[in-house]
């Protein structure tokens, strides 16, 4: 039985999030229901790099499906799109998975970003997309902070109260921020996160932006190893998932 990766965009708002929930609509119910018509409607499971969170975007997320035939990629990408349809979930690219690959335990990295609006005006051709804060951050403070939080540390003070991973340690290798005109960008990345963890850190450095926080607190924030030493939880809206790494890539072996 053939395993396939897929690399899927999708607009997070409308959905429960990527995993199937009993209250509404998910993204993997959306695929597995796809892919149900290429397997003569019988269920097909998948496995996915990282579960986004309901109104939580992604541009490179990566799933993988079996199928009991095989399918050219390009093919598949057009059979699922097809029956995706009308929700904004697309596949971008699929490929026969290399032997023992796995989409979310043989990934190395993973890389989010969260956008930030800061003007009084709310965002109409962003809206969806943005954080809006209608007053002006320093982002410049804001990326002096953040590199406080890099290298391996106990995370728990940006951990999500539901977060079910084994350990608060995480390996943070990457967390600027950058102003491109009116809109602040976060990038993160790291081998993997916590729940909610990129959302905490952005809330967190939010008030340093504003000034409410010296730019030190973030890090003795951190030390705390205490949710309630930590600022609040961004809103989803901003964040979007942009890639995913693997030592052996299938799109482009």
């Amino acid at each position: 039985m053939p395993l396939y990766a897929l690399m899927l965009e999708y607009d997070g708002a409308g959905f429960v999030g990527w995993q199937r929930q009993v209250n509404g609509l998910s993204v993997q119910q959306v695929l597995e229901e796809a892919a149900a018509h290429l397997n003569r409607g019988a269920p097909v499971a998948s496995v996915v790099a990282g579960r986004t969170d309901a109104g939580v975007h992604a541009e490179a997320q990566v799933a993988q499906i079996d199928l009991p035939r095989d399918m050219a990629p390009a093919t598949l990408c057009a059979a699922l799109n097809f029956h995706m349809q009308p929700h904004r979930v697309v596949v971008l690219q699929a490929a026969v998975a290399p032997a023992g690959w796995n989409a979310r335990f043989s990934a190395i990295g993973r890389a989010y970003r969260f956008r930030i609006l800061d003007r009084r005006a709310r965002p109409a051709l962003l809206a969806g997309r943005v954080w809006h804060v209608p007053r002006p951050l320093d982002a410049a403070a804001m990326h002096r902070a953040a590199q406080g939080l890099l290298g391996r540390h106990d995370f728990t003070s940006f951990r999500a109260a539901a977060c079910q991973a084994n350990s608060p340690w995480r390996t943070l290798d990457r967390l600027d921020v950058t102003r491109c005109g009116e809109v602040i960008e976060v990038v993160a990345e790291a081998r993997s996160f916590l729940h909610h963890q990129v959302r905490n850190m952005v809330g967190t450095l939010k008030l340093v932006g504003e000034g409410t926080w010296p730019v030190p607190r973030v890090a003795q924030a951190l030390a705390a190893c205490n949710r309630a030493a930590a600022g609040p939880t961004a809103p989803p809206e901003g964040l979007s998932l942009t890639g995913v790494r693997y030592p052996v890539d299938p799109f482009t072996e």
